[in-house]
């Protein structure tokens, strides 16, 4: 891997890039609040806004770090951050991140999410040098999975209680694509951009 660090990315109708202290109002308006967003997560709902400017608080000094990789999207209609996307593991010895995202229930089936995802996928394998792109979501979740699916991501099984998030221990769809079927098959995919 050729570490590269949280890149601004942009796409059609989205600009992905780092957090920043004045996301917080928009980050706890819109996602980091809302039970409908968390409830799949590791991570509860914030209860005030104060939850999500300590979090951005610890997030932003990592940006220094070449292999941290955590984007604000934003919607360039409006400037607002609308959700995050990012590599929650980073596995050295096999050239692999795990991507995990949310996104705010007011902009869920609008593609925003895919949006997002094709270009991170992009990023790590053209520009990063990454050999695999990992996700995984919830059985209970399976819109999640469609957007890991339009993406170019393969189903690849599923771990009978191998993850914890706010419901408790859960069953987990891991979906999975390797480079040499990035390049063959998903470069002509209409949400890799």
């Amino acid at each position: 891997m050729k570490h590269m660090g949280t890149q601004k990315i942009e796409t059609e109708r989205l600009i992905l890039r780092k957090f920043k202290l004045d996301d917080a109002e928009h980050m706890f308006k819109n996602w980091a609040n809302d039970i409908s967003v968390t409830k799949y997560l590791t991570w509860p709902p914030h209860d005030n806004i104060e939850t999500t400017v300590k979090l951005l608080t610890l997030w932003i000094p990592l940006y220094k770090n070449n292999n941290y990789y955590q984007w604000c999207i934003e919607l360039k209609e409006t400037s607002q951050a609308i959700g995050s996307i990012s590599a929650v593991n980073v596995f050295e010895e096999t050239d692999t991140v795990e991507i995990g995202y949310c996104i705010g229930r007011q902009y869920w089936n609008k593609g925003f999410t895919s949006e997002a995802l094709s270009a991170i996928i992009k990023f790590f394998f053209d520009m990063a040098g990454v050999n695999r792109v990992q996700a995984n979501h919830d059985i209970n979740n399976p819109n999640s999975g469609r957007v890991m699916a339009r993406c170019g991501l393969k189903h690849e099984g599923t771990l009978i209680q191998a993850a914890r998030n706010q419901q408790g221990l859960c069953d987990i769809c891991v979906y999975g694509l390797v480079k040499r079927d990035y390049d063959l098959t998903c470069k002509n995919n209409k949400y890799m951009l």
